[in-house]
């Protein structure tokens, strides 16, 4: 069984906290599904800012920087991003706790809720057509992981002005702009409701949810348990390298 929770009217760093903490310091199964977040820009546990984002362009539009608890490449979220993420271990899905058999798994989930063909799991991304809609980022310890996803309703191209084309991008995106190599939910999807309303249905075909309210769930970030997720604060060339 996994509870389900919707996390809309939490900051992305309250959802990064949450999850840590219902990851470390709880043992049941969770989904969370969350959107409307303030823009900022998250670091996969290994990012540097100085290798990942224009420093320049925060200098000149200042936005919040956070460092998550998971590894993963640097995401802009923004109002337009929507999020899922599953919590759970190896005796719940029967799935054994590697990268590739979770992503295979999620995948799995989300290949229905396309037309037919066009969805595809290519180096850790889900893609469209040959184009990103979603990433993702994974944590895993013994027999329990977290998976999170964020997924692009939309996006504002001079948003992505903050980021650099990773050094270790995929070999799909061919150096593609994120103009070229993004796309979007929406055209798909009429709103975001109907996509969350559909990926539940979906996952139900194959566990249990038990809806379980934020504030339950938010009390949980009180239990005991290591934090690793950090705000960094301007300016960028005082970032504590890891």
């Amino acid at each position: 069984m996994f509870h389900s929770v919707c996390l809309e009217g939490i900051s992305i760093f309250e959802q990064l906290q949450l999850e840590e903490a219902l990851f470390r310091a709880d043992t049941r199964s969770w989904c969370l599904w969350n959107r409307g977040v303030s823009p900022a820009i998250v670091l996969g546990i290994s990012s540097q800012a100085e290798e990942t984002l224009h420093l320049s362009k925060l200098e000149e539009a200042p936005i919040p920087v956070y460092r998550r608890f998971t590894g993963g490449g640097t995401v802009f979220v923004d109002p337009n991003t929507l999020f899922i993420t599953w919590i759970s271990d190896t005796n719940t899905l029967g799935i054994p706790p590697f990268p590739e058999a979770i992503l295979q798994w999620s995948a799995a989930l989300f290949r229905p809720l396309f037309p037919q063909n066009s969805f595809a799991l290519l180096e850790n991304d889900y893609v469209l057509k040959q184009k990103k809609w979603g990433g993702n980022a994974l944590s895993i310890a013994r027999q329990r992981w977290v998976h999170h996803c964020s997924l692009l309703w939309d996006f504002e191209e001079n948003h992505m002005e903050y980021l650099q084309i990773p050094k270790k991008a995929p070999l799909y995106r061919q150096k593609r702009a994120h103009s070229h190599f993004l796309c979007r939910l929406k055209e798909y999807w009429e709103t975001p409701d109907l996509f969350f309303t559909a990926f539940l249905q979906e996952l139900q075909k194959s566990v249990s949810l038990q809806p379980t309210s934020l504030q339950y769930a938010l009390e949980l970030i009180q239990q005991p348990h290591r934090k690793t997720n950090l705000q960094l604060h301007p300016p960028v060339s005082s970032y504590p390298p890891r």
